[in-house]
């Protein structure tokens, strides 16, 4: 007797595609405890519709049976939009792999779409083992921002390493000498009572064999800093504080954390002397604590932390993040009739300058922030109320220095310098945009040179008004 074994046929004709998770690419750091998947769908032909799919869920990139964690098996749907897993219950800081494939009216079958994944943020209050820790007396206004340090060894090879973090305030997270991410503004803005967003970061490759250093800088943001009218401060609070574990994996399979705690030591008699979202950042680089964020830096003047209790409200990230998106150069530096020394970006945006300088230790230059001219050609803000929007840099003398704001942004396009020493040239000046990192999803162009300009400026006005909370205009963020 002759048996026929039968094989599936997979069509080269129907692929999948734009796999997402929660609406994310390969996202990091989500606590949905029933994440959804979403894809769509490519083929020759014409009246091509989805009628049934299959999900695969596993902790192996491979999909081995033993580490297979679901199947959804094949469903007759037409929905590829948000299909919720159904499978155990998953783990907090696991990386899961995941695959759907698709059937269509044309019986026509595809292949398993590429492999994609998603990694669990802490999913659970009690997951949390780390302490908020805050500077003794930070309680004032436009105080110097606080920056926290821990040393910790590793005597292991090193799986990896992950870092779960927020703060009360803006951070920017260290490790050994280097920032972590490519984040900014962060944890972002949120109804802080209610929801405080943290972020997770691989952090494999930043931590070294031997000694490693850790710390933070804080500054106000949204949380401390001015904020809405009537010159409102602190409105969520006016402590500035840290949380951050990091979980460290070990090649033989064992672990350890390190947390913020009592054990932290702390300082805010660095550089950065103030820093506001409505009124800009000053900045001593003469300040500036050089080697506090790596191993075997000098600590004995820093002080002990003291720990909070605040309620748990905290949420993965959920916002769009927000990066350093482009750099433009000034079009045109000038002088206006009465004797300011202005430079023009050429586009009004939102984010800050960046400025390289050489002068002596001391010298203070200021730069302010304009969106336009007034009819006599002179520096206008009346439109920004009673916020400055500028900042000032202190010079420490030692050669050529660069500095950027790191707390606050300006929507603008001309600014206004003074004290510069020496003639101020584009080279000196760079703008640096900032908003939310947006996936653009179409362009449009026409033969109308008036409708492309139309076009440009729908897209730099979105540009500015997303820099993680959607507005209606830069600067009516301002008081």
């Amino acid at each position: 007797m002759l048996f026929l074994m039968s094989a599936v046929i997979y069509s080269q004709d129907l692929k999948v595609r734009d796999v997402t998770v929660e609406y994310k690419k390969n996202p990091t750091g989500i606590d949905t405890r029933k994440p959804r998947f979403s894809w769509k769908i490519t083929g020759t032909g014409t009246g091509i519709m989805q009628t049934a799919y299959s999900i695969r869920v596993a902790t192996d990139q491979k999909f081995p049976k033993s580490k297979m964690i679901w199947q959804s098996g094949k469903r007759g749907s037409d929905e590829s939009v948000l299909i919720e897993y159904n499978g155990p219950a998953l783990k907090s800081g696991q990386k899961y792999f995941w695959q759907v494939k698709v059937w269509d009216n044309k019986k026509r079958q595809s292949k398993w779409s590429e492999t994609a994944y998603w990694e669990t943020g802490l999913l659970s209050p009690s997951d949390w083992k780390a302490k908020w820790i805050e500077m003794q007396g930070d309680t004032l206004r436009y105080a110097p921002s606080p920056h926290f340090r821990k040393e910790f060894s590793v005597t292991k090879p090193v799986a990896k390493a992950t870092v779960y973090v927020t703060s009360h305030g803006l951070y920017e997270l260290h490790l050994n000498g280097k920032k972590v991410g490519d984040q900014i503004l962060t944890p972002g803005w949120t109804s802080y009572g209610k929801r405080l967003q943290y972020q997770v970061f691989d952090v494999t490759n930043q931590v070294t064999r031997g000694k490693n250093a850790i710390g933070a800088v804080l500054g106000d943001g949204w949380y401390r800093g001015t904020l809405g009218w009537s010159n409102n401060w602190s409105i969520y609070g006016k402590r500035l504080g840290l949380l951050m574990q990091l979980r460290i994996i070990y090649a033989d399979g064992s672990e350890d954390l390190i947390i913020t705690d009592e054990t932290w030591e702390c300082n805010n008699d660095g550089a950065i002397r103030m820093s506001d979202i409505y009124n800009g950042e000053e900045y001593d680089a003469g300040k500036k604590l050089t080697g506090w964020n790596r191993p075997d830096y000098n600590d004995q003047s820093w002080e002990k932390v003291r720990t909070g209790n605040y309620s748990n409200n905290l949420i993965a990230s959920e916002s769009v993040p927000v990066r350093k998106i482009e750099e433009i150069k000034p079009v045109k530096i000038f002088t206006t009739p009465k004797g300011s020394l202005v430079a023009d970006m050429g586009q009004n945006m939102v984010g800050w300058i960046r400025l390289k300088v050489t002068g002596p230790k001391g010298t203070v230059i200021t730069v302010r922030h304009a969106e336009v001219l007034d009819k006599y050609g002179e520096f206008y803000t009346e439109n920004l109320r009673s916020a400055k929007a500028q900042f000032n840099y202190t010079l420490s003398g030692a050669g050529e220095e660069i500095y950027e704001p790191r707390f606050t942004f300006f929507g603008f396009r001309f600014i206004e310098v003074t004290g510069f020493p020496g003639i101020l040239s584009a080279d000196n000046i760079t703008g640096v945009v900032v908003h939310s990192d947006m996936r653009p999803t179409g362009i449009f162009e026409c033969s109308n040179p008036l409708l492309n300009q139309l076009q440009h400026n729908i897209k730099w006005g979105q540009k500015g008004n997303f820099v993680d909370v959607p507005t209606d205009c830069p600067q009516n963020r301002r008081i």
